[in-house]
């Protein structure tokens, strides 16, 4: 027995229920999941909320959400005398005001596609039988199930087994007053080890060593990645590229296809004031004669093509001869002042061996430096100038370029935003610089600062008379790490983007080595840094639509879009030659910024050449099929072991340790409170775990001709939890409300306020008589089951699944009424169009009609084989949103006409945008090709998006895709 065993089994009684019922609320916490039924996480609204105060803080409503639904809570409250106002209308508001919940998906049983989605949120026993006791009849209004509602309005175990949601932790109103649930609410959520639990959105793939990511900030939106090989090419706000590339520099750089060559094309920065000054400027690797040099030149946009460069334009600004292959630099960017800061590295080898006291040291020598210089009006005169300002320029033993010396291998540099409110921290350049063999650092770089190097590493002497030095007189970095952790920093950005308010001011950065996520969080009262590991969220905490929880083990790049989200750039096998390159986008599960604040209208770009689509390779989390075939249960089991420790998905490695640094002699790590490692075999090779506390959920993907032994550290793969794939709502949303007249007179308290508390309940647990306050709205007979109105059902958008029957696709919960046949099928003869049929225009459509045969329609062109896709469904013809929409949907679109395939998709309106008078009736259109309709895949509920026409998809069908 082990000693854990026989320690546990001395224990008493008490002492293990204690210990069971803390494991049990950890792992409680590490489920909870915020999300809104609009399947995005919940935000703080940007105005308060007058009706569901409760959510004024954090929720799911915005306050024209709240006015909807006080005006609900008061047209049902009509049928109410004053009694009956007071003694009900709290139950009322509470049910209302729960789609305002940040836990309403939960409460509505919306995470869980085995079930269809709850009209009505789900709710404790106890506070049920106390609805029922006081207030049982108003079930009727709040649902359309009054066939269902009719029969257990008398039967308190059929009311409650109707409403009560089996989920003890997350049922109203327990879910308000769970502590572990709402303590740190909204805020960036945690692992028990304290690691930070983000998401990613893949937004590029199949690149070779992307190295560089970067934007002109010229309203396009558009954004460029540079591959190691000597390519840049450029994506759309879409997610599109353009199949040119913006630059092909490939017979010029200088690379090789072997893993771990750190030379290539490195970096590329935009002017500026790209939209007038159209100037690029990119720093690469190239042989002349004999020698190996970095070279930093400046090319002019193309006047044909506003998605080129002018390849015949070339200017060489500035050639650096390297001494060695490695140590290479390769950063630039522009600051806040105008100029260009050029990153060189040291030369290479190992301890910065040149001269007496390195090249880092000194400062007549471009290498180790950060280097500054004015390329503005430039075209007449030499490349560059130097700016007045500069900290050496009346040295006589320094070059008039240098700003800051003493840095190692500068890899990855950024200029912070600023906070968006207070502007502080504008301006702040930000570098992380690979260390030598015992440490990785992060500097802030200042005009005329030393980094150390070569007498120091991080905080530690690595040369030990230089280190003792007087006059070193070096700035520290902001943060160091051992080679435990990692051994190339790969340098990040602080977040200052608009969409995850949770991350502002977070400095997000990596490893390339180690594949670990990092943050550094600034202390604003001491100053200091505080260190927080980044972990990829379980598939509970990433089940949201695009979501994905892991990502390739080798972090190459970071960068920044034109409106501040951030991203980071990897790849699975390190070789400028392999295809395995993605661009990932960093997402906060827990927070998002209100609808509407992040929107943005990206400039028209004009376009030559072709667009090729987007398509992700890695399965989102929540499309993830469960583990087991059992239905899941909204009782979660209890258990004293919440957290497993399963298979990573790294089962083949890469053949080598990465493209930047050398190997490098190592030394024992660094002593620290983590976990110890330790060595295990895996597919014939000898992995290292990392530590206990490490992060992430990598998946190398290349297997290696030859199993070579390799010392990396392998992610630990975080628990899981089988995913909810997304809820089938089956509610049909109901008509438009109807004035009603009642011969009772009501008095209603002011609209916002709260109606008074009922002093006194009822006595008992049944009554069988209606509580007189009910008199002036009479029950309906049995052929009408409810008020004679109907109330209007939530507006936000919900997934809807496969169902066999026509209505129940388009959301009806409803009685099924027997189809009337006739001559023709139809009334007065006339065929009527049935729900879920396409036609293809082409231009403006007409907003009318049954008819879809003829080729005009409304004063559209009518094509029998490409157009617009526009749908029937309940009597009008509406457009379909591009979102998710791929070729698997084209082709139900094209068999439904006659085609056996599609030929392509074509989006953002490629075949005309519909008039504002057309509705979109489809979102979120996800086929797998078999479906007779677009109704009967995923999608989003009919008439509810999130898309504008400018999205309208369209389709060309054929016979043969020759």
């Amino acid at each position: 027995m082990s000693g854990a065993a026989l320690w546990a089994g001395d224990m008493p009684a008490a002492r293990l229920l204690v210990l069971a019922f803390l494991e049990l609320v950890t792992w409680w916490s590490a489920d909870a999941h915020p999300q809104c039924l609009d399947y995005k996480p919940p935000f703080q609204p940007p105005e308060p909320l007058v009706f569901c105060k409760e959510y004024a803080k954090f929720g799911c409503c915005t306050l024209e959400k709240d006015n909807q639904i006080s005006e609900r809570f008061y047209q049902v409250m009509d049928y109410f005398d004053y009694t009956g106002f007071v003694a009900c209308g709290k139950y009322i508001r509470s049910i209302l005001c729960q789609e305002c919940s940040p836990y309403a998906a939960h409460l509505y049983d919306a995470e869980d596609a085995n079930t269809p989605m709850r009209e009505l949120p789900g709710l404790c026993g106890d506070y049920c039988s106390d609805y029922w006791r006081q207030c049982r009849y108003t079930l009727s209004l709040l649902t359309d199930s009054s066939n269902v509602t009719a029969g257990i309005e008398e039967d308190r175990d059929k009311f409650c087994n109707f409403l009560v949601l089996k989920d003890p932790q997350y049922c109203y109103p327990n879910v308000l007053t769970n502590a572990e649930l709402n303590s740190k609410l909204g805020d960036l959520q945690e692992d028990p080890e304290g690691c930070l639990q983000l998401c990613l959105q893949e937004v590029a793939n199949g690149l070779r060593n992307p190295v560089a990511m970067v934007h002109a900030d010229d309203g396009t939106h558009r954004f460029w990645v540079a591959e190691q090989l000597g390519y840049v090419w450029t994506y759309l706000a879409n997610g599109s590229r353009i199949d040119r590339p913006f630059l092909n520099l490939t017979k010029a750089v200088l690379t090789s296809p072997w893993a771990g060559d750190e030379r290539g094309f490195l970096c590329m920065a935009l002017h500026p004031r790209f939209t007038t000054v159209k100037k690029a400027y990119v720093y690469y690797s190239v042989k002349v004669g004999k020698e190996e040099r970095i070279r930093i030149s400046e090319f002019l946009l193309s006047a044909a093509d506003m998605n080129m460069l002018d390849h015949d334009s070339e200017r060489v600004l500035l050639e650096v001869k390297e001494p060695a292959s490695n140590h290479n630099g390769g950063q630039l960017l522009f600051g806040h002042d105008g100029y260009l800061y050029i990153f060189t590295g040291d030369g290479g080898r190992a301890g910065d061996p040149f001269g007496k006291f390195g090249n880092s040291q000194n400062k007549s020598a471009l290498l180790g430096k950060v280097l500054r210089v004015d390329v503005d009006n430039n075209d007449d005169g030499a490349p560059y100038s130097i700016p007045s300002d500069n900290p050496f320029l009346g040295d006589r033993d320094a070059r008039p370029e240098v700003y800051a010396y003493g840095v190692r291998n500068m890899w990855r540099c950024s200029i912070d935003r600023g906070d968006p409110v207070t502007a502080y921290g504008r301006g702040r350049m930000f570098c992380g610089d690979v260390g030598q063999n015992k440490f990785e650092e992060v500097d802030i770089i200042v005009k005329g600062g030393n980094y150390g190097w070569r007498a120091k590493e991080g905080f530690s002497c690595y040369d030990k008379k230089l280190c003792l030095n007087s006059s070193l007189d070096d700035i520290l970095p902001i943060f160091d790490y051992p080679h435990k952790l990692g051994k190339s920093v790969t340098g990040g950005y602080v977040y200052r983007g608009c969409q995850m308010p949770n991350l502002n001011g977070r400095y997000i950065f990596g490893d390339f080595m180690s594949g670990r996520l990092m943050s550094l969080k600034e202390n604003l009262s001491t100053g200091k840094w505080e260190y927080t590991e980044v972990c990829m969220g379980g598939d509970k905490t990433c089940s949201f639509p695009k979501l994905i929880n892991s990502y390739y083990k080798y972090i190459i790049s970071f960068g920044e879009d034109e409106a501040g989200e951030l991203y980071f750039l990897a790849t699975g096998v390190p070789s400028a030659h392999s295809r395995n390159g993605v661009v990932y986008k960093i997402v906060d599960p827990s927070r998002r910024a209100a609808p509407g604040k992040c929107h943005y209208k990206p400039t028209p770009v004009k376009i030559k050449g072709k667009l090729i689509p987007f398509h992700p390779k890695e399965e989102f989390v929540i499309d993830k099929k469960p583990t087991t075939t059992a239905p899941p249960t909204t009782t979660k089991p209890v258990t004293t072991t919440r957290r497993t420790t399963t298979t990573a998905k790294t089962t083949k490695k890469p053949p080598v340790e990465g493209p930047k640094p050398t190997q490098k002699p190592v030394t024992s790590p660094q002593t620290t409170t983590r976990a110890p490692w330790t060595s295990m075999p895996l597919n014939g090779h000898t992995t290292t775990p990392k530590p206990h506390y490490g992060t992430t959920t990598v998946r190398p993907r290349q297997t290696p001709s030859t199993p070579r032994t390799r010392a990396t550290p392998a992610p630990r793969t975080r628990a899981t939890v089988p995913p909810r794939p997304r809820a089938t709502p089956t509610a049909k949303p109901k008509a438009p409300l109807t004035t009603i007249t009642t011969t009772t007179t009501t008095t209603r308290p002011p609209p916002t306020s709260r109606p008074p508390q009922p002093t006194t309940r009822p006595s008992g647990s049944r009554t069988n008589s209606r509580p007189a306050y009910w008199t002036a709205a009479p029950k309906p007979t049995s052929k009408a089951r409810g008020p004679n109105f109907t109330l209007p059902k939530r507006a936000e958008k919900g997934q809807v699944g496969r169902l066999d029957k026509e209505e129940d696709r388009l959301g009806s919960n409803q009685v099924q009424k027997p189809r009337r046949r006739g001559k023709g099928g139809a009334k007065n003869g006339r065929r009527r169009s049935r729900a879920g049929r396409v036609r293809l225009v082409v231009g403006a459509p007409g907003t009318g009609g049954g008819a879809a045969g003829g080729t005009e329609v409304g004063g559209a062109e009518r094509q029998p084989d490409r157009g617009r896709v526009e749908i029937f469904v309940r009597g009008e013809w509406g457009s379909v949103c591009d979102d998710l929409f791929d070729s698997k949907a084209a082709d139900v679109v094209c068999r439904q006409l006659g085609f056996p395939q599609a030929l392509r998709v074509a989006k953002r309106a490629e075949f005309g945008a519909a008039p504002p008078g057309v509705r979109i009736l489809l979102d979120d259109v996800e086929c797998d090709g078999t479906e007779r309709t677009l109704l009967a895949c995923r999608h989003a509920r009919v008439g509810k998006n999130n898309c504008s026409h400018h999205e309208d998809v369209g389709v060309v069908c054929g016979h043969s895709k020759q």
